[in-house]
């Protein structure tokens, strides 16, 4: 069984204060480690405007890519969830915008799986379905599905989300998210399982609820793949 109760600890690196898990392994499947600095010796300029750099013009360091910028460009604080720092911190433009669309995942989304939905879910060795609750574990390391039975899927294995829709007009749009097909692997093997997804036509409410979790979850499935890109 997951732990929910993990501990975190406040650290000091060179870019700032940062609330990181007291045990590495236990860190949240969206973060992301602090790159390293390009040395102020390699950057005689700016990496962005090519300005020279001097005792009036001084250097700075993206928090995010790690590389040297002049103050004009890289002058904004921004949050930065991904890397746990606990104030915003200084980042490049480019950065900076990146951040800034992280920042409502964290703000919006991630709540929302947190607090979880109302699905019918069917395992690919059952063709029965199963109303189950679905949401993020605290530490964001795994989806809990309850009900009769119990289920506990590592965000980290999951290969792929597939956001299933229905709805359409001739100028496109006004489609609605009613399910998704989640594919994952199991914990000591390469072997994929899959688990169907279907919104519940009971209410109304819980049908629009678990439609918000859906697209809050393609959102989270997105940001793991470029954790692992990265």
């Amino acid at each position: 069984m997951s732990s929910e109760r993990d501990g975190k600890k406040l650290v000091r690196s060179p870019s700032g204060l940062r609330m990181v898990p007291e045990s590495g392994m236990l860190s949240s499947p969206f973060c992301l480690d602090e790159p390293q600095w390009v040395p102020d010796k390699e950057c005689p300029r700016c990496m962005q405007c090519d300005t020279k750099f001097d005792f009036i013009t001084r250097k700075h360091h993206c928090r995010r890519c790690g590389k040297c910028f002049c103050d004009k460009c890289c002058s904004k604080k921004v949050p930065l969830p991904r890397m746990c720092f606990v104030d915003p911190v200084r980042q490049c433009a480019e950065c900076a915008l990146i951040s800034q669309k992280e920042t409502e995942f964290y703000d919006k989304q991630l709540k929302v799986l947190l607090n979880g939905a109302t699905f019918f879910v069917t395992s690919e060795t059952s063709e029965k379905s199963e109303t189950m609750v679905c949401r993020l574990s605290n530490n964001h390391r795994c989806l809990f599905l309850d009900g009769n039975s119990h289920y506990e899927i590592e965000f980290a294995r999951i290969s792929s989300v597939q956001i299933l829709t229905e709805g359409f007009t001739p100028g496109g749009g006004n489609t609605r998210a009613t399910g998704m097909l989640l594919q994952y692997k199991v914990p000591g093997s390469d072997d994929l399982k899959q688990m169907k997804f279907t919104t519940s036509e009971d209410l109304n409410s819980n049908k629009k609820l678990s439609a918000t979790w859906l697209v809050a979850m393609h959102k989270a499935a997105k940001l793991l793949y470029e954790s692992r890109d990265q």
